[in-house]
């Protein structure tokens, strides 16, 4: 009796979903295994929205980098993320730096278990759990490790799909409009990929279930329609880009990050893409379909530059979630491939799917979890800039509120203090950056220029010759007060 307990354990999903979700949490965890802080500057962007957002307790508020009046589309087409995560810090207490460092672990785990929620269903849970896993972050394309918007809704594309697939109840309609606006008002490009992966289900419902399929056009179509008044310029002004050959994004380099993903787990997509189209029905047609129609997109930007590059940078990120749910088929097949029974040859041998397959995991892992290790990321700020900036934070009163000091390290100077910089690089250097490294490393003798700029601190670690700044903590300076 205790060795069927054993058996039935060993073959239990569970028992393989324990390590596959710890895998999920540690791939997540790489780009700060080593660093505390923030690593992208688009985490570091979101901070300072999320403080400026809960400081004003408005959706309305200044940009908390220049203190002018608009804070910029970041703030009006992801205020879900700033409200969800903002909240979430004022209640929890937990401090950004934390936060940033471990929830995108969180909620990776979470997207992958929502693979597993759709996949089991159809016999290949814990193998398209796994794959997932594998989905790389790099600076450019961004990806599950980072503290983004896109990162928080690549767990609805899974959950969407279960909810078609399986379900026909208001409450299941319901939670898809909801997934939809809560993605609208989060990262609307993330709810443009949604809608185009589930198209092909769409389509598929429409003639196999009609009342289905009519829903569904419903549950999609009305969010985004009560927001056309606020979007509709925005989408005009897309839509007409798709006719216009556009540049590639800088960090356009799809076959790269196919070498990333694995070229072995690449090849048992395809055979997972083989194995649905051969099975058909709607779930596996509208699988492959949803993954085609990505795939497609992608090449028609990279290579004949038609389309939208934030989508086509972010479609990369939802093509590799498909990919990784496609090829859990693909290893299920593998799994359940045996030898005719009639030959001669020890009965474990005959399972030479379950060799070849715990080959193929072995294998991805002992080349994948190093291939993550040695992707490059930046660092913007180490300890000492930090606790210096916290020391601002907590001891620099609000009669002091515009910086400057390094442009690199301007981004984090806002989110950790909440004060303003002179300038910051954001997508790339431009004049007023040379204009900050000029005054710093004049000796930030130049007091006319703070004067104009209205610039009453300075950080830097170079010399400051300037007698109208006073040091308050090494590498702080406050301009001294004007008497009469």
């Amino acid at each position: 009796m205790n060795s069927g307990i054993i058996c039935r354990l060993a073959k239990s999903d569970y028992i393989k979903l324990v390590p596959i979700l710890v895998l999920a949490f540690y791939m997540a965890l790489i780009p700060n295994l080593n660093y505390p802080y923030p690593v992208h500057i688009d985490e570091w962007v979101h901070i300072a929205h999320n403080n400026a957002l809960m400081q004003a307790a408005d959706t309305h508020y200044l940009d908390p980098f220049s203190g002018k009046e608009s804070a910029g589309a970041v703030a009006v087409l992801e205020v879900g993320f700033h409200i969800l995560f903002g909240v979430f810090h004022r209640i929890s207490g937990i401090s950004w730096v934390d936060i940033v460092r471990y929830l995108p672990s969180i909620v990776f785990v979470i997207t992958v278990l929502s693979v597993y929620i759709l996949a089991r269903r159809e016999g290949f849970g814990w193998e398209a759990a796994l794959f997932t896993c594998l989905i790389p972050t790099t600076v450019g394309v961004m990806g599950p490790a980072f503290f983004i918007p896109a990162a928080l809704c690549l767990m609805f594309i899974p959950l969407s799909l279960f909810l078609v697939f399986n379900f026909r109840t208001p409450w299941s309609y319901f939670l898809l409009f909801v997934f939809t606006c809560f993605m609208i008002i989060t990262h609307a490009t993330s709810a443009i990929i949604l809608i185009i992966i589930i198209v092909p289900s769409i389509l598929l419902y429409l003639k196999s279930e009609p009342k289905h399929g009519l829903m569904l056009v419903l549950v999609w179509a009305i969010p985004f329609l009560v927001t056309l008044p606020w979007t509709y310029d925005l989408i005009m002004s897309t839509a007409r880009s798709l006719f216009v050959q556009q540049p590639l994004p800088v960090a356009h380099d799809l076959p790269r990050l196919i070498q990333t993903y694995g070229y072995i787990p690449c090849g048992v997509g395809l055979l997972g893409v083989f194995y649905l189209t051969m099975k058909g029905g709607v779930k596996n047609y509208s699988l492959v379909f949803g993954l085609l129609i990505v795939l497609l997109m992608l090449a028609t930007f990279f290579s004949l530059h038609y389309g939208v590059g934030l989508i086509y940078l972010r479609g990369i990120l939802y093509a590799l979630l498909m990919l990784s749910i496609v090829a859990g088929a693909g290893l299920m097949m593998i799994k359940n491939l045996e030898l005719p029974s009639k030959l001669d040859i020890p009965r474990f041998t005959k399972k030479m799917g379950y060799i070849l397959c715990l080959a193929l995991i072995v294998a991805i892992l002992v080349m994948s979890i190093p291939a993550r290790q040695r992707i490059p990321y930046y660092h913007m700020i180490d300890r000492q800039d930090y606790n210096a900036f916290i020391w601002i934070r907590d001891n620099v009163d609000e009669n002091y509120q515009t910086a400057i000091l390094d442009p690199w390290k301007a981004t984090p100077f806002t989110a950790l203090t909440g004060k303003y910089v002179y300038t910051r690089i954001h997508m790339g250097p431009h004049q007023e950056s040379k204009q900050a490294d000029d005054f710093l490393g004049s000796g930030c003798v130049d007091t006319a220029f703070l004067t104009k700029h209205g610039i009453s601190i300075v950080y830097t670690q170079s010399p400051c010759n300037n007698p109208d700044l006073t040091e308050v903590r090494k590498n702080v300076y406050l301009v001294k007060e004007k008497n009469g």
